[in-house]
């Protein structure tokens, strides 16, 4: 009994874990007090990412953005932040000359420190961002950010804090010369688990055959 008992359960982990896989979140972490060495804005403490995230839930396809700085988020203060997205045709690529070449993007989410946001010309109902302190969270439908090629868990992200125009206005990137996405498992490793389950399972009825002759 114990032994089939194992084996289903097995299995039903394996099954299970598609669904558990709904919603993905890959996080970074950013070092306080880096603002770029070109930066001649000041140098505030809400505009010091101190963590980056993105989560997708495919279920109701929705992204969650969350990030927290330095110090609280102070309205009235300089400053917003732009998040610039690459859905798939990273058009974008304006920060090569500050260091920072693989932020690209074809979309750019902006926030206020009041709590109002836009992407593109379309104004994010205020409902979807919400500011606690130093913790900012942004959500966005996808339906606000159409694919241009890539599937919405490979979407790729960056946050950048800015007092101003011009790279000199940018007081930090997350991540650093790079994109946040919440990826998901690839096919190729639904099918590993798979056959793993299935050779455990093996493995197990196999003992069981070995036992039941032992002792038949």
């Amino acid at each position: 009994m114990r032994t089939l008992l194992s084996a289903a359960a097995l299995t039903s982990l394996v099954l299970a874990a598609p669904a558990l896989a709904q919603t993905q979140t890959q996080t970074v972490t950013d070092a306080t007090g880096d603002f770029l060495s070109g930066y001649t804005g000041p140098k505030l403490a809400d505009l010091d990412v101190t963590s980056f995230s993105v989560s997708y839930d495919s279920a109701a396809q929705l992204f969650t953005l969350g990030t927290t700085f330095a110090g609280a988020i102070t309205p009235g203060t300089p400053g917003f932040y732009v998040y610039g997205v690459n859905t798939g045709a990273g058009a974008i690529r304006p920060f090569g000359g500050i260091g920072q070449g693989n932020v690209i993007f074809d979309q750019a989410i902006v926030v206020q420190k009041n709590g109002t946001g836009t992407i593109g010309g379309t104004a994010l109902d205020s409902n979807w961002i919400a500011i606690a302190g130093n913790i900012l969270t942004v959500k966005v439908p996808l339906s606000l950010l159409p694919s241009t090629g890539f599937a919405p868990e490979r979407y790729g992200f960056n946050l950048w804090p800015r007092s101003g125009g011009g790279n000199a206005g940018i007081s930090d990137f997350a991540p650093e010369n790079a994109t946040l996405a919440a990826a998901v498992p690839e096919p190729a490793t639904w099918g590993m688990l798979v056959i793993g389950a299935g050779l455990a399972g093996g493995a197990l009825r196999y003992r069981r055959r070995r036992t039941t002759l032992a002792f038949g």
